[in-house]
């Protein structure tokens, strides 16, 4: 049996891969931070290296 511990971030232009530790959980998806799951509010990305996120 396979204990899944990291999931792409919900936002679907965002890259990053996220610990389900770490994620922050919206209805019923996980996403990497606050700007992917509140949607991009002012066309904020994530922040993360190497992710330019945003909707």
């Amino acid at each position: 049996m396979t204990t899944v511990t990291q999931m792409k971030c919900a936002c679907p232009s965002c890259l990053c891969v996220v610990n389900l530790t770490d994620a922050i959980q919206k209805d019923s998806k996980t996403y990497c931070s606050n700007a992917c799951a509140d949607g991009h509010p002012n066309g904020s990305g994530c922040g993360h290296t190497g992710c330019e996120c945003s909707k």
